[in-house]
């Protein structure tokens, strides 16, 4: 047993190394790359395994998931919002019928219909948006976490892309679509509207809390945000067009390493994701990339090709840090016991990089950063994960949710845990890339396209 292991590794890696030889950069319309179908099959492996986790740490009662896979874990409401067509791809894929699902997903959409919505600090949440962290049991608010902008956003793209997939005619399915229409007419925009002068004029405000108040930072510059603008303005949000410009106010542009990889910067790699989980930007662009020459797409996959690049020249001579071993983001981390007069190691950060001279790295690499860029760049994407799951992979990288959150090779450290939100992108962007799924149910509804008129996106020519 141990000799096939060990040339199944072995196989792993030289597939990976020999697929990721001379990745020169060149734009996304221009790179022609065909899956081998030993890629395919360790791709249709790790989806199969990372799809376990929205079924296993799941409350089929309420449909709530789990932030992380520890016994006592919160739900997470975002990895909520993953998990509706992540059931969804598991119904076409056969691992589960499309009755369960449906039922999961009912599930969970009645309980956020049903549950309370008030100035109650143990509510569920109120004016339509859903608090962080819920009780996995009860439902209700979890730590003293805030009502939560941009985790609300993404279970309400959860439950945009529910009310376009299930469009059969049987009692479940038109009830999906009934209380997906109700909760996304209940949502009170205007609640989290700051102040409309000032740096942060008409933005959608990160959070509230019933006893401070509004949050006073706005989503503006390069973030995870931009489906949250794109989304609001397609459901009325009255300020969108001045938020949206407040946003794109703070755009960086940099050209980290060369010319060619010049983008909008902002170093946590789940920043150039989470949006396009759910947007299919390629050749759809706004004022700003449209001046740039490029589209949203491409500006991740160019995120991608600098994080491989930081990873390469290795700064700071981490352990492990090559070609094949990269990935900077959000992600748990060996914390400060680690700590010595040398080095010093973090806990849960949004690690990151923009290039040489916007980093923050501990030597933590989270293979989410990979698995989540796969649509973007999957000729470096997939022979990342294909060699980190073999070379690290039967060190303690991988178990029953496929790739654990994160591993540190500098102190041979391996993270015991899953978090939702970042399985949830791995398969998710598998599928993108493999099927375009998300992408096609997602981009056809009317609040996706009119947020995106409203905002001035246009399609244009690649």
């Amino acid at each position: 047993m141990k000799i096939y292991l060990c040339i199944f590794v072995f196989a792993l890696i030289f597939i990976a190394h020999s697929r990721a030889q001379n990745k020169s950069y060149v734009p996304y319309d221009k790179m022609h790359y065909t899956i081998s179908p030993t890629e395919r099959a360790f791709l249709d492996t790790l989806q199969f395994r990372t799809f376990q986790y929205f079924i296993k740490e799941m409350n089929p009662d309420n449909g709530l998931v789990k932030d992380r896979s520890t016994e006592n874990s919160p739900s997470s409401i975002a990895a909520a919002g993953f998990a509706i067509p992540i059931w969804s791809i598991g119904a076409e894929k056969g691992w589960i019928s499309k009755k369960n699902a449906a039922g999961y997903t009912l599930a969970l959409l009645k309980f956020l219909w049903n549950s309370e919505q008030s100035l109650d600090p143990l509510a569920t949440g109120y004016g339509g948006f859903y608090y962080h962290f819920l009780d996995m049991k009860t439902g209700k608010r979890f730590w003293n976490c805030e009502l939560s902008s941009i985790d609300s956003g993404i279970l309400y793209c959860g439950i945009i892309f529910a009310r376009q997939y299930f469009k059969g005619d049987s009692e479940e399915e038109r009830e999906i679509r009934n209380l997906s229409d109700s909760l996304l007419n209940r949502v009170d925009w205007s609640f989290f509207t700051l102040p409309d002068t000032g740096k942060y004029a008409g933005t959608i405000s990160l959070g509230w809390k019933n006893d401070e108040g509004l949050n006073k930072l706005g989503w503006w510059g390069y973030t995870e945000a931009l489906f949250l603008y794109i989304v609001s303005a397609g459901m009325n949000y009255p300020h969108a067009e001045k938020g949206y410009q407040s946003w794109l106010n703070f755009y960086q542009w940099r050209e980290p390493y060369d010319k060619s990889l010049g983008h909008i910067v902002f170093p946590s790699m789940f920043i150039h994701q989470y949006s396009f989980i759910w947007l299919d930007m390629r050749g759809v662009v706004d004022g700003y990339v449209k001046d740039k020459g490029i589209d949203y797409f491409e500006n991740s996959r160019r995120a991608a090709y600098v994080q491989r690049e930081y990873a390469i020249h290795n700064p700071n001579e981490w352990a492990g840090y090559d070609s094949l071993t990269w990935g900077l983001s959000a992600c748990d981390g060996p914390g400060s016991k680690y700590n010595s007069d040398l080095r010093t190691y973090w806990d849960y950060s949004a690690r990151g990089t923009s290039g040489p001279d916007s980093t923050f790295d501990d030597g933590t690499i989270a293979p989410t950063a990979a698995g989540g860029s796969i649509p973007f760049a999957p000729e470096i994407a997939i022979p990342t994960l294909m060699n980190m799951s073999g070379k690290y992979g039967p060190l303690g990288l991988t178990g029953k949710y496929g790739f654990v959150d994160s591993f540190n090779p500098t102190l041979g450290w391996f993270d015991s845990d899953y978090l939702g939100i970042d399985q949830g992108p791995i398969v998710l962007m598998i599928e993108n890339y493999l099927s375009g799924f998300v992408w096609n149910y997602f981009m056809k509804d009317p609040i996706v396209q009119k947020g995106l008129k409203r905002l001035g996106f246009e399609k244009i020519k690649k």
